[in-house]
């Protein structure tokens, strides 16, 4: 089973995606978890929030791997998917960023923006074994002033869509309250 787990900063989703692993490392001595981190640290202050994270994660879920994938998130899925192993991916906003807002290098085009996400929607598909994909819903606000900042908020959307027709599962986090959107 596959679920997205949407929700606003600090609304709790991380959190609700790592339970997720915890409960399904519990369930069985054989089973396997492991975390796709997809953040760059650019700055200080990004620098201090990944390791914060980093070891509150530790502390919560100890058995929790985690595997740095800033860019290639389609073919980490399609290789360390398998049966007994559930994948979290944390967090899709912070993929895209990477990829259509870099912060160096140049940012993919529409074309090849919409080819990885076809390929991301694909390997999830093609997936053998559980994935919960966190991300957060930027959407609920103002539109953004700036045509780059639009562009980001309609790439998200399409994609929170996307990949929600190849999960079985949706919830959206609310001040730590998970809301059911999908279920099977």
């Amino acid at each position: 089973m596959h679920e997205l787990i949407l929700g606003g900063q600090k609304s709790g989703k991380s959190r609700c995606a790592e339970q997720r692993a915890a409960d399904w490392l519990d369930q069985s001595a054989v089973r396997e978890a492991c975390l796709i981190a997809t953040a760059l640290p650019g700055d200080a202050e990004m620098h201090q929030r990944i390791a914060r994270h980093q070891a509150e994660r530790a502390r919560r879920v100890p058995k929790l791997t985690t595997l740095e994938v800033p860019y290639a998130l389609p073919q980490a899925l399609r290789e360390y998917s398998a049966p007994r192993r559930l994948l979290v991916v944390d967090c899709l906003t912070l993929w895209l960023t990477q990829l259509r807002m870099p912060l160096t290098g140049a940012a993919l085009g529409d074309a090849a923006w919409l080819a990885r996400q076809a390929a991301l929607c694909d390997a999830l598909r093609a997936a053998p074994g559980p994935i919960v994909l966190v991300s957060n819903e930027i959407s609920l606000g103002l539109s953004p002033l700036s045509p780059e900042a639009r562009r980001f908020v309609d790439s998200l959307g399409v994609l929170h869509q996307r990949v929600a027709l190849a999960c079985d599962a949706v919830t959206l986090m609310v001040a730590g309250i998970e809301m059911p959107v999908k279920r099977p």
